[in-house]
């Protein structure tokens, strides 16, 4: 009835509708966003029955996550430390400029006083030694001593602190004149960042902010905690008193605990001290007594090199017992 090439092109078509018709069922949702639609609603609906299932103190955990997940994340952005920041954790109001300009008269002062009073074979290397101390390491170690010092302090009146907010949160003052009270009774450096804290406050920065903030000019992680505690309460509500009082408990103990840390360890540091002193002390010993016995260390080329392989040795020696007798708590 039928040729067999009309046979074979009815089979030809009627496969290609097939193919073409399987492949606009499958393909069609996506081209017109039928698909998209249904998984977004079935999204919907499943964050909703999600939302429904959890309980109050499910979602506060939630919160909390989350508040804890974004402070971490904003620490570590801000881990890399501007002069202008250690400048201002040290308490000092001068700007970089001033400060690497008083580093630049310094290593010129010093090499040049190391030039004038050390023999010729080794002044021109103890002069540069002497200029790199002065213009580049002692700067950064008084900026370093003085913002550990103002740490100590503000760490030694910040329980206090804390206990004066959970008596005013208790009695039903509210939180920011708490933090004025501070502000204005307690000494420096405390007083002195609560103040900045109010005063951000009154150009629109809020009590969480502040307190972030002032965790960069003093980088402890006490203010780290309680900078949690007022962002979580903030954000998942609570009873700030109850909080705020285990805060204090906890740096109390942790105070004791520094102290006992110090104590267990300062026989250590002692000892380490009296051996790292020893050779200074004998070679002054030396030097009074029979001066010509120890001045070839300083007029010879091998007495040079002696002393200077001697003064890395003590060094290496120094910061290793440095590293075993400190301890982080």
């Amino acid at each position: 009835m039928f040729s067999p090439e009309m046979i074979q092109f009815a089979i030809i078509i009627l496969g290609a509708l097939a193919v073409g018709g399987f492949v606009y069922a499958i393909a069609m949702p996506y081209f017109n966003g039928e698909k998209k639609a249904v998984q977004r609603v079935a999204n919907l609906v499943s964050e909703k029955m999600d939302r429904s299932r959890y309980s109050p103190e499910q979602k506060r955990r939630k919160v909390v996550q989350d508040v804890l997940e974004e402070l971490d994340t904003r620490q570590k952005e801000n881990a890399k430390v501007s002069m202008r920041q250690r400048l201002s954790q040290a308490g000092l109001s001068i700007s970089p400029f001033v400060f690497y300009l008083i580093s630049a008269v310094n290593a010129v002062i010093l090499g040049a006083i190391t030039y004038m009073f050390v023999g010729e074979s080794i002044a021109p290397f103890a002069a540069g030694a002497a200029s790199f101390t002065g213009g580049i390491g002692l700067p950064r170690w008084v900026i370093k001593f003085l913002s550990a010092r103002r740490q100590r302090k503000f760490v030694d009146q910040l329980a206090n602190a804390i206990d004066i907010i959970v008596r005013g949160v208790k009695t039903g003052l509210p939180l920011n004149d708490c933090i004025g009270i501070i502000a204005a009774e307690s000494p420096a450096p405390l007083g002195q960042e609560f103040a900045k804290i109010v005063e951000e406050q009154r150009i629109g920065v809020t009590l969480a902010q502040g307190i972030e903030r002032m965790y960069e000019r003093v980088p402890l992680q006490e203010v780290s905690f309680l900078s949690i505690v007022i962002s979580i309460q903030s954000a998942a509500g609570g009873n700030l008193a109850e909080a705020l009082q285990n805060l204090s408990n906890v740096l109390r103990e942790r105070k004791k605990l520094e102290g006992k840390v110090r104590a267990f360890s300062q026989e250590a540091k002692s000892s380490a001290a009296i051996i790292g002193s020893l050779p200074v002390l004998v070679m002054g010993a030396v030097y009074m007594s029979k001066p010509d016995y120890i001045m070839i260390l300083f007029d010879e080329r091998s007495g040079n090199m002696m002393l200077a392989g001697s003064a890395v040795w003590m060094l290496m020696g120094v910061l290793m017992m440095r590293k075993m007798i400190n301890f982080d708590y």
